[in-house]
């Protein structure tokens, strides 16, 4: 049991963000920019002398990354980032479309009016960025993790992010199709309506929909 003296006595520091967190924080970002390649083997000693570490946070930060999907470990082989097959694209996809359809219904049937709003600009900024294909890819995945947030389920909204950050793995995104961000616009236009309109079927199904359509892109 705690006493008035050890409540009083000065307790350390926190440590900063550990070594490995950056580390791994670096290694996700070049392979979302392809730097490291889906299927690529990670070269540890080379990387250890690029960031002028040991490869103890560097193996560190790959644990990290394999329990996010993003590396793949092999035994006596080391680390590799991962490639997606179609049936893991279609195996994610399926659940996103679960887990975002169920927050799309509760959204629409439970956002303040501020939570609309919200929503309702990063819509507007999609608009504007139809155009522009990196910029819409940026605000549209935080259109759909506002939405996460507003639904206002932690797992739901944690699950999302890991399986979105798997994703950005596949090599045939769906936006990278021809003519795919009109349509993903237009998806996005329809469900705004039915969460202003207050209707959780209809935004539950135009969520389902929106990520059939991602799919079949994407295939």
């Amino acid at each position: 049991m705690a006493t008035l003296a050890n409540l009083a006595e000065p307790k350390p520091p926190l440590s900063p963000r550990a070594l490995y967190q950056d580390v791994a924080e670096r290694l996700r970002q070049q392979i979302f920019a392809r730097e490291l390649e889906p299927g690529g083997w990670i070269d540890e000693m080379k990387l250890a002398a690029a960031f002028g570490i040991s490869r103890t946070p560097l193996r560190e930060a790959l644990k990290v990354l394999a329990a996010e999907g993003l590396v793949t470990m092999k035994v006596r082989r080391g680390a590799y980032v991962t490639e997606m097959s179609r049936d893991d694209v279609a195996q994610i996809y399926h659940l996103l479309a679960l887990l975002e359809s169920d927050a799309a219904a509760t959204v629409a049937a439970r956002a303040t009016e501020v939570q609309r709003a919200e929503l309702a600009a990063l819509h507007a900024q999609l608009e504007k960025q139809v155009r522009r294909r990196d910029e819409f890819f940026a605000t549209n995945e935080r259109f759909h993790v506002t939405l996460l947030h507003v639904a206002g389920n932690r797992w739901a909204l944690q699950a999302v992010q890991d399986l979105r950050k798997v994703m950005k793995l596949n090599r045939h995104h769906s936006l990278f199709k021809q003519g795919r961000l009109a349509e993903s616009l237009a998806e996005h236009r329809a469900l705004m309506q039915a969460i202003e309109a207050r209707d959780g079927a209809a935004a539950a199904r135009l969520m389902k929909a929106h990520f059939d359509s991602g799919l079949e892109a994407a295939s």
